[in-house]
């Protein structure tokens, strides 16, 4: 009994240790199952972190203190040929590589992108050339065969007679060297006008300026792209010559520029010359496309007079104010002027005749002519009257009223943008609101010459008026001048203007900046014809003050009522506590 209890507790134990040897065998065997086979986690860090950057004292990406070709679970410093290294850091080597080579990829990619571009800009150049190249040319013709470059393909000429047909299309059917026949008033395209800082535009709503300042960016990077065009052609060998003058930003004076939008954007700049009466003019076009120079222009005006021409029925007190102006400005600063006065009736005749006397006497003025006309008052008439009573020749007519004030600058523009046969120049002038409105109250109005500002608040431009207008004599002769037939205020400008429109004529119409209305009360006269009272009528309203203006007139009572409605709040809250 005793050898049966032994020989059975020996097998006991023998059994449990086989049993704990393969319970441990089966772990070691799930655990290198699980070591070799399953693949790497989703949660491991990304690649940038879970690779350690190579340096000096990690060759081949190796962890400090270990040899070459030793790594652990994270080190990437096996190359391919290390095929020992774990299953994860094999996986990431091959990402890397991977990622290594779309980068290779891409920048081959961008690199042919860059040349090929590099290619079409070096190929647009030489169209250009060659565009302007046959706008030089008298025949206006094609560029020989290979002058844009030797073994010039035939389907890259074909392309570069085609874009130079295509910009001189452009060109001829733009408004740059001859005007269009135009239907009428409305179908004109008015300029702006620039200077270094400004810009004068006729855009019309309630948030629109009549000047622009500062530019916006994208019309300031135009303007100053189309200014350094314009100055690197003017200091080009070609045009300056040997001793010529090296022209600067600071000789730019004005410019002028529109944009017909199915054809495109033309830009005349004005530059001083070497004296006071020289000028240089640069027209440039751009045909949605590269900026081409159309033209350049030497001007001298010293030997171009301009016969202002004033009619007048009474209003000897607004006679005075503008023979002080017209000293200042024509005598003292231009002293290249005529003035022609027709004056209606006979009252106030001597007035008119001894205002005239002593101008001539004071500033030894001599070149005036007084006409007079026993009839009734008609500004056609009168303006008509005047210029036919010229009898040297062709001259520069410019069309003028008592009430209007001008600059030395806007003669010199009265100049530029009118030439007999080609242009006519119709400024827009800046109208003056009522000075008691804008400054509170008659007595702080201060002198005329600080009142001419160009702002929002002080005034408009006069687009709805053509009766300032520059031309030359023999232009005013051929369109067949005035109607005569129509009487007292209004409608006789547009009538001229349109016949203009017309002719065939270039008519440059523009903010001019030196070129003023003055204010005045308008009195719209009970004969007129319901036409002519009705735009008398619009044009007296809107000479008194800006909408903003005019809506605090209008409501004044209310605003009255709520100031003292504020002044009460007090007392009652006083009287409360």
């Amino acid at each position: 009994m005793l050898q049966a209890a032994m020989l059975r507790r020996g097998l006991l134990t023998w059994a449990s240790r086989v049993a704990a040897l393969l319970v441990l065998l089966c772990c070691c065997l799930s655990l290198l199952y699980v070591m070799t086979c399953s693949p790497p986690h989703s949660d491991d860090p990304p690649l940038s972190h879970a690779l350690p950057r190579a340096g000096p004292d990690r060759p081949g990406g190796a962890g400090p203190g270990m040899g070459p070709g030793a790594g652990g679970t994270g080190g990437a410093g096996a190359g391919p040929a290390q095929s020992g290294g774990p299953p994860a850091a094999r996986s990431y080597q091959a990402l890397l590589q991977e990622r290594e080579e779309q980068h290779r990829l891409h920048i081959s990619s961008l690199k042919r992108q860059i040349a090929q571009l590099k290619e079409a800009l070096q190929e647009r150049s030489q169209q250009l050339r060659g565009v302007q190249d046959s706008l030089k040319r008298p025949d206006g013709g094609p560029a020989p065969p290979g002058a844009a470059g030797l073994g010039e393909a035939p389907g890259a000429r074909s392309q570069q007679a085609d874009l130079q047909e295509f910009l001189k299309a452009q060109l001829l059917r733009a408004e740059v060297s001859a005007g269009a026949r135009l239907p009428s008033e409305y179908a004109v395209v008015p300029f702006d006008s620039f200077t270094l800082q400004r810009v004068y535009q006729l855009e019309t709503g309630l948030t629109r300026h009549p000047e622009e300042k500062p530019v916006r960016r994208d019309r300031r990077d135009e303007l100053g792209e189309v200014l350094e065009a314009a100055l690197r052609a003017l200091n080009s060998p070609a045009e300056k010559g040997p001793a010529g003058k090296e022209f600067a930003p600071s000789d730019f004076l004005e410019g002028i520029t529109r944009t017909e939008r199915d054809k495109g954007t033309l830009y005349e700049l004005t530059f001083r010359g070497g004296s006071s009466s020289q000028f240089r003019r640069l027209v440039l076009f751009r045909p949605f496309g590269p900026l081409m120079k159309v033209r350049s222009e030497r001007l001298d005006t010293a030997a171009v007079p301009i016969n202002i021409v004033v009619p007048l029925s009474r209003r000897t007190d607004k006679f005075r104010h503008f023979m002080h102006n017209f000293r200042e400005v024509c005598v003292r600063q231009d002293g290249r002027v005529h003035l022609t006065v027709v004056y209606f009736g006979t009252e106030q005749m001597s007035e008119v005749r001894s205002t005239l006397e002593n101008t001539s006497r004071e500033a030894n003025f001599k070149n005036y002519t007084l006409l007079q006309l026993d009839e009734e008052f008609s500004r056609g008439r009168g303006l008509d009257v005047g210029a036919r009573a010229w009898k040297g020749g062709d001259v520069l007519l410019f069309f003028c009223d008592v009430d209007i004030y001008f600059t030395a600058d806007f003669l010199n523009s009265c100049r530029l943008n009118a030439q007999p046969g080609k242009k006519v120049f119709y400024p827009v002038l800046f109208s003056q609101y009522n000075p008691a409105l804008i400054y509170g109250s008659a007595e702080h109005v201060p002198p005329v010459e600080q009142q001419l500002v160009i702002k929002k608040d002080t005034g408009f431009w006069r687009d709805f008026g053509f009766g300032m207008t520059c031309q030359y004599r023999t232009d005013f002769i051929n369109i067949g001048g005035f109607d005569i037939d129509i009487k007292g205020w209004g409608g006789e400008d547009v009538h001229l203007y349109r016949k203009y429109l017309h002719s065939g004529l270039l008519v440059v119409r523009a903010p001019s900046r030196g070129l003023f209305h003055l204010w005045h009360e308008k009195r719209c006269a009970d004969e007129l014809p319901p036409d002519q009272y009705r735009m008398c009528m619009q044009s007296k309203a809107m000479n008194e003050a800006s909408h903003g203006q005019l809506g605090m007139l209008f409501f004044r009572h209310e605003i009255d009522a709520h100031l003292r409605r504020q002044r009460q709040r007090p007392d009652a809250a006083a009287r409360k506590t």
